[in-house]
Protein backbone atom coordinates (compact mmCIF):
# COMPACT_ATOMS: atom_id res chain seq x y z
CA UNK A 1 0.00 0.00 0.00
CA UNK A 2 1.37 3.39 -0.99
CA UNK A 3 1.19 5.74 2.00
CA UNK A 4 3.19 8.58 0.45
CA UNK A 5 2.93 8.81 -3.35
CA UNK A 6 5.86 9.81 -5.51
CA UNK A 7 5.65 13.46 -6.59
CA UNK A 8 7.93 15.82 -8.48
CA UNK A 9 9.81 18.27 -6.31
CA UNK A 10 9.03 21.96 -6.76
CA UNK A 11 12.64 22.47 -7.83
CA UNK A 12 12.29 19.99 -10.70
CA UNK A 13 8.93 21.43 -11.79
CA UNK A 14 10.23 25.01 -11.84
CA UNK A 15 13.46 24.08 -13.62
CA UNK A 16 11.35 22.28 -16.24
CA UNK A 17 9.29 25.44 -16.81
CA UNK A 18 12.43 27.59 -16.96
CA UNK A 19 14.02 25.17 -19.43
CA UNK A 20 11.01 25.71 -21.71
CA UNK A 21 10.76 29.49 -21.34
CA UNK A 22 14.40 30.64 -21.18
CA UNK A 23 17.93 29.52 -21.97
CA UNK A 24 19.50 27.88 -18.95
CA UNK A 25 23.22 28.08 -18.34
CA UNK A 26 25.21 24.90 -18.92
CA UNK A 27 25.45 24.28 -15.18
CA UNK A 28 21.74 24.87 -14.53
CA UNK A 29 20.84 22.68 -17.50
CA UNK A 30 22.96 19.87 -16.04
CA UNK A 31 21.22 20.23 -12.68
CA UNK A 32 17.83 20.05 -14.39
CA UNK A 33 18.72 16.98 -16.48
CA UNK A 34 20.20 15.22 -13.44
CA UNK A 35 17.06 15.82 -11.36
CA UNK A 36 14.84 14.82 -14.29
CA UNK A 37 16.73 11.59 -14.88
CA UNK A 38 16.71 10.76 -11.18
CA UNK A 39 12.95 11.31 -11.00
CA UNK A 40 12.40 9.10 -14.06
CA UNK A 41 14.32 6.32 -12.30
CA UNK A 42 12.16 6.71 -9.18
CA UNK A 43 9.02 6.58 -11.34
CA UNK A 44 10.20 3.32 -12.88
CA UNK A 45 11.00 1.76 -9.50
CA UNK A 46 7.70 3.00 -8.08
CA UNK A 47 5.82 1.35 -10.96
CA UNK A 48 7.30 -1.95 -9.75
CA UNK A 49 6.88 -1.52 -6.00
CA UNK A 50 3.23 -0.48 -6.32
CA UNK A 51 2.54 -3.99 -7.63
CA UNK A 52 3.85 -5.67 -4.48
CA UNK A 53 1.26 -8.07 -3.10
CA UNK A 54 2.73 -8.48 0.39
CA UNK A 55 1.50 -6.43 3.33
CA UNK A 56 3.69 -3.34 3.27
CA UNK A 57 3.57 0.45 3.50
CA UNK A 58 5.46 2.39 0.82
CA UNK A 59 6.73 5.92 1.38
CA UNK A 60 8.29 7.70 -1.60
CA UNK A 61 10.45 10.82 -1.71
CA UNK A 62 11.00 11.51 1.97
CA UNK A 63 13.14 14.45 3.06
CA UNK A 64 13.91 14.20 6.77
CA UNK A 65 16.18 15.89 9.27
CA UNK A 66 18.08 14.65 12.31
CA UNK A 67 20.48 16.66 14.47
CA UNK A 68 20.55 19.47 11.91
CA UNK A 69 21.36 17.20 8.98
CA UNK A 70 18.86 16.67 6.17
CA UNK A 71 18.73 13.37 4.34
CA UNK A 72 16.62 12.03 1.50
CA UNK A 73 15.04 8.60 1.05
CA UNK A 74 13.84 7.69 -2.43
CA UNK A 75 11.74 4.68 -1.44
CA UNK A 76 10.97 3.23 1.98
CA UNK A 77 9.11 -0.08 2.22
CA UNK A 78 7.85 -0.99 5.69
CA UNK A 79 7.13 -4.67 6.25
CA UNK A 80 6.46 -6.58 9.45
CA UNK A 81 10.02 -7.78 10.08
CA UNK A 82 12.02 -4.81 8.76
CA UNK A 83 12.24 -1.57 6.81
CA UNK A 84 13.67 -1.72 3.30
CA UNK A 85 15.38 1.57 2.43
CA UNK A 86 16.09 2.08 -1.26
CA UNK A 87 18.42 4.61 -2.84
CA UNK A 88 17.30 4.52 -6.48
CA UNK A 89 19.86 5.37 -9.17
CA UNK A 90 19.12 5.83 -12.86
CA UNK A 91 22.72 5.87 -14.13
CA UNK A 92 23.41 4.57 -17.61
CA UNK A 93 26.71 3.56 -19.16
CA UNK A 94 29.70 1.71 -17.71
CA UNK A 95 31.10 2.25 -14.23
CA UNK A 96 33.56 0.50 -11.93
CA UNK A 97 34.82 0.42 -8.35
CA UNK A 98 38.51 0.67 -7.60
CA UNK A 99 40.07 1.05 -4.14
CA UNK A 100 36.65 1.77 -2.66
CA UNK A 101 35.99 4.62 -5.09
CA UNK A 102 33.32 4.86 -7.79
CA UNK A 103 34.31 5.80 -11.37
CA UNK A 104 32.73 6.14 -14.79
CA UNK A 105 34.55 4.11 -17.44
CA UNK A 106 36.55 7.14 -18.65
CA UNK A 107 38.24 7.31 -15.24
CA UNK A 108 36.25 10.21 -13.80
CA UNK A 109 35.53 9.73 -10.12
CA UNK A 110 31.81 10.00 -9.38
CA UNK A 111 29.80 10.52 -6.22
CA UNK A 112 29.52 7.08 -4.64
CA UNK A 113 25.87 6.15 -3.97
CA UNK A 114 27.03 3.72 -1.27
CA UNK A 115 28.37 6.62 0.81
CA UNK A 116 25.07 8.44 0.39
CA UNK A 117 23.18 5.29 1.40
CA UNK A 118 25.29 4.73 4.53
CA UNK A 119 24.80 8.32 5.61
CA UNK A 120 21.03 8.26 5.09
CA UNK A 121 20.53 4.89 6.74
CA UNK A 122 22.59 5.98 9.75
CA UNK A 123 20.51 9.13 10.14
CA UNK A 124 17.28 7.13 9.81
CA UNK A 125 18.36 4.65 12.50
CA UNK A 126 19.23 7.46 14.89
CA UNK A 127 15.97 9.26 14.12
CA UNK A 128 13.90 6.15 14.84
CA UNK A 129 15.81 5.45 18.05
CA UNK A 130 15.24 9.03 19.15
CA UNK A 131 11.50 8.55 18.55
CA UNK A 132 11.51 5.26 20.47
CA UNK A 133 10.63 3.31 17.31
CA UNK A 134 12.84 0.26 16.95
CA UNK A 135 12.85 -1.67 13.67
CA UNK A 136 15.75 -3.16 11.72
CA UNK A 137 16.64 -1.31 8.51
CA UNK A 138 17.89 -3.03 5.38
CA UNK A 139 19.39 -0.40 3.03
CA UNK A 140 20.01 -0.93 -0.70
CA UNK A 141 21.31 1.01 -3.67
CA UNK A 142 18.98 0.02 -6.51
CA UNK A 143 20.31 0.58 -10.04
CA UNK A 144 17.13 0.67 -12.12
CA UNK A 145 18.44 1.51 -15.61
CA UNK A 146 18.91 -1.58 -17.83
CA UNK A 147 21.69 0.29 -19.69
CA UNK A 148 23.83 0.45 -16.52
CA UNK A 149 26.89 -1.80 -16.19
CA UNK A 150 29.06 -2.02 -13.08
CA UNK A 151 32.48 -3.69 -13.12
CA UNK A 152 34.32 -4.85 -10.01
CA UNK A 153 31.17 -4.46 -7.93
CA UNK A 154 32.01 -5.15 -4.26
CA UNK A 155 30.13 -8.37 -3.50
CA UNK A 156 29.57 -7.59 0.16
CA UNK A 157 27.99 -4.17 -0.43
CA UNK A 158 24.18 -3.63 -0.63
CA UNK A 159 24.00 -3.09 -4.40
CA UNK A 160 21.12 -4.29 -6.57
CA UNK A 161 21.98 -4.32 -10.27
CA UNK A 162 19.28 -3.93 -12.96
CA UNK A 163 19.20 -7.68 -13.63
CA UNK A 164 18.47 -8.34 -9.93
CA UNK A 165 15.68 -5.80 -9.32
CA UNK A 166 12.86 -8.24 -10.10
CA UNK A 167 14.33 -10.97 -7.89
CA UNK A 168 14.72 -8.42 -5.08
CA UNK A 169 11.03 -7.52 -5.32
CA UNK A 170 10.05 -11.19 -5.53
CA UNK A 171 11.95 -11.75 -2.29
CA UNK A 172 9.95 -8.95 -0.67
CA UNK A 173 6.73 -10.45 -1.95
CA UNK A 174 7.44 -13.86 -0.47
CA UNK A 175 8.56 -12.55 2.94
CA UNK A 176 5.82 -13.20 5.53
CA UNK A 177 4.43 -9.83 6.65
CA UNK A 178 1.48 -8.95 8.88
CA UNK A 179 1.25 -5.25 9.62
CA UNK A 180 -0.27 -3.76 12.75
CA UNK A 181 -0.81 -0.38 14.39
CA UNK A 182 2.88 -0.02 15.17
CA UNK A 183 3.73 0.01 11.48
CA UNK A 184 0.98 2.52 10.67
CA UNK A 185 2.21 4.75 13.49
CA UNK A 186 5.75 4.59 12.12
CA UNK A 187 4.63 5.48 8.58
CA UNK A 188 2.42 8.34 9.77
CA UNK A 189 5.20 9.73 11.94
CA UNK A 190 7.73 9.73 9.11
CA UNK A 191 5.24 11.41 6.78
CA UNK A 192 4.56 14.08 9.41
CA UNK A 193 8.32 14.74 9.63
CA UNK A 194 8.73 15.12 5.86
CA UNK A 195 10.13 18.54 4.93
CA UNK A 196 8.66 20.54 2.06
CA UNK A 197 11.79 22.50 1.26
CA UNK A 198 11.52 25.83 -0.59
CA UNK A 199 13.37 25.56 -3.91
CA UNK A 200 13.78 29.26 -4.66
CA UNK A 201 17.23 29.77 -3.10
CA UNK A 202 18.67 27.06 -5.38
CA UNK A 203 17.17 28.32 -8.65
CA UNK A 204 18.92 30.46 -11.28
CA UNK A 205 17.80 34.10 -11.48
CA UNK A 206 14.82 34.80 -13.74
CA UNK A 207 12.42 37.67 -14.40
CA UNK A 208 8.89 37.95 -15.76
CA UNK A 209 9.82 40.34 -18.58
CA UNK A 210 12.61 38.11 -19.91
CA UNK A 211 10.57 34.90 -19.97
CA UNK A 212 9.14 33.57 -23.22
CA UNK A 213 5.38 34.06 -23.09
CA UNK A 214 2.70 31.83 -24.55
CA UNK A 215 0.70 28.70 -23.86
CA UNK A 216 2.61 25.41 -24.11
CA UNK A 217 1.65 21.86 -24.99
CA UNK A 218 1.11 19.64 -21.97
CA UNK A 219 2.81 16.71 -23.70
CA UNK A 220 5.76 18.11 -25.68
CA UNK A 221 6.16 21.65 -24.22
CA UNK A 222 5.86 23.17 -27.70
CA UNK A 223 4.61 26.75 -28.08
CA UNK A 224 2.94 25.76 -31.36
CA UNK A 225 -0.58 25.52 -29.95
CA UNK A 226 -3.73 27.15 -31.27
CA UNK A 227 -7.30 27.46 -30.04
CA UNK A 228 -9.95 25.50 -31.91
CA UNK A 229 -13.37 25.94 -30.33
CA UNK A 230 -13.20 24.72 -26.73
CA UNK A 231 -9.83 23.04 -27.17
CA UNK A 232 -6.16 23.85 -27.57
CA UNK A 233 -4.41 21.84 -30.26
CA UNK A 234 -0.65 21.33 -30.51
CA UNK A 235 0.64 21.92 -34.01
CA UNK A 236 3.68 19.73 -33.35
CA UNK A 237 2.39 16.57 -31.65
CA UNK A 238 -1.36 16.98 -32.14
CA UNK A 239 -2.24 16.77 -28.44
CA UNK A 240 -5.69 18.18 -27.63
CA UNK A 241 -6.46 19.85 -24.29
CA UNK A 242 -9.54 21.78 -23.16
CA UNK A 243 -8.93 25.53 -23.15
CA UNK A 244 -9.89 25.82 -19.48
CA UNK A 245 -7.40 23.12 -18.47
CA UNK A 246 -4.65 24.75 -20.55
CA UNK A 247 -5.32 28.18 -19.03
CA UNK A 248 -5.34 26.79 -15.50
CA UNK A 249 -2.09 24.93 -16.13
CA UNK A 250 -0.48 28.14 -17.38
CA UNK A 251 -1.76 30.08 -14.37
CA UNK A 252 -0.39 27.47 -11.97
CA UNK A 253 2.99 27.77 -13.72
CA UNK A 254 2.82 31.54 -13.29
CA UNK A 255 1.95 31.25 -9.59
CA UNK A 256 4.77 28.79 -9.00
CA UNK A 257 7.35 30.94 -10.78
CA UNK A 258 6.18 34.25 -9.33
CA UNK A 259 4.34 33.64 -6.05
CA UNK A 260 4.32 37.37 -5.32
CA UNK A 261 2.51 38.35 -8.55
CA UNK A 262 -1.20 39.27 -8.30
CA UNK A 263 -3.20 37.10 -10.69
CA UNK A 264 -5.28 39.36 -12.92
CA UNK A 265 -6.90 38.90 -16.31
CA UNK A 266 -4.31 41.21 -17.91
CA UNK A 267 -1.36 39.33 -16.39
CA UNK A 268 -2.75 35.97 -17.53
CA UNK A 269 -3.42 37.30 -21.04
CA UNK A 270 0.18 38.55 -21.21
CA UNK A 271 1.53 35.25 -19.90
CA UNK A 272 -0.54 32.92 -22.08
CA UNK A 273 -0.64 35.00 -25.31
CA UNK A 274 -2.52 32.38 -27.36
CA UNK A 275 -5.74 32.90 -25.36
CA UNK A 276 -6.77 36.33 -26.63
CA UNK A 277 -10.31 36.56 -25.21
CA UNK A 278 -10.33 38.69 -22.05
CA UNK A 279 -13.91 37.63 -21.31
CA UNK A 280 -13.03 33.95 -21.62
CA UNK A 281 -9.99 34.30 -19.36
CA UNK A 282 -12.00 36.21 -16.74
CA UNK A 283 -14.71 33.55 -16.77
CA UNK A 284 -12.18 30.75 -16.30
CA UNK A 285 -10.38 32.57 -13.47
CA UNK A 286 -13.66 33.44 -11.76
CA UNK A 287 -14.77 29.82 -11.94
CA UNK A 288 -11.61 28.42 -10.40
CA UNK A 289 -10.39 31.09 -7.99
CA UNK A 290 -11.77 33.44 -5.38
CA UNK A 291 -12.50 36.89 -6.84
CA UNK A 292 -10.94 39.79 -4.93
CA UNK A 293 -11.92 43.40 -5.69
CA UNK A 294 -13.97 44.82 -8.55
CA UNK A 295 -13.54 46.18 -12.08
CA UNK A 296 -9.93 47.07 -12.92
CA UNK A 297 -8.78 46.18 -9.38
CA UNK A 298 -10.05 42.60 -9.71
CA UNK A 299 -7.58 39.82 -8.98
CA UNK A 300 -7.88 36.13 -8.20
CA UNK A 301 -6.67 33.97 -5.31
Amino acid sequence: MIKKPLTKTAELIILGILNTRMVLSKEDKQVYLRLKKGYEGEVKFNSLTEKLGCECLILNGLLLEFNGSKFQIDSLIITQPRIYMNEVKNFEGEYYYEKEKFYSLNGTERKDPLIQLKRSSSHLRQLLQNLGLYMPIEPWVVHINPEFTLYEAPRTEPIILPTKVNSYLRKLNTTPSKLNGKHEKLADKLISLHIDESPYSRLPPYHFDSMRKGGTCKVCDSFSIFVHGKNCVCGDCGHIEPVEAAVMRSVEELKLLFPEVRITTSVVLDWCKVFDSRKRISRILGKNYKIIGEHRWTNYE
